[in-house]
């Protein structure tokens, strides 16, 4: 973008569009690899956190509630489970699935390992508050 079209009222450059990372190239170098975060969005000014997952065969993440954050997952590599309060469901590879804010949820990894996207509203920063007297 050259200067005339700076898209802000204030003349500062507005932010462009960029490729993060390939996600295909980050599962297939997981492979077998230890569980964990393989990739984290970390850009300033950000609105959102997005995480790509590696659970190896036979880890999960355990049941838990997300109170205020609604999740997007979708599996980029190997499959596995979402259990919910309403049973088993499937996550082949490219299964998009909605986690809304007070679901309860939790994730196993199929034979292959589970590797995932994750996307949601970013976190506010902890804040030190003075202690109510």
């Amino acid at each position: 973008m050259t200067s005339e079209h700076t898209g802000r009222p204030d003349g500062e450059a507005a932010p462009l569009p960029r490729v993060l990372c390939n996600t295909a190239a980050l599962a297939a170098a997981a492979g077998d690899g230890p569980a964990g975060a393989l990739w984290r969005l970390a850009e300033s000014g950000r609105q959102l956190d997005a995480n790509v997952v590696r659970l190896p065969p036979g880890h999960r993440v355990d049941t838990h509630r997300e109170p205020d954050l609604d999740v997007l997952l979708l599996v980029l590599a190997g499959d596995g489970t979402l259990t919910a309060p309403d049973g088993d469901h499937p996550l082949p590879t490219g299964a998009l699935t909605w986690l809304p804010h007070g679901s309860t949820r939790s994730l196993a990894a199929g034979p292959d390992g589970l590797t995932y996207l994750t996307v949601h509203r970013r976190r506010p920063g902890m804040t030190i508050r003075p202690r109510p007297s």
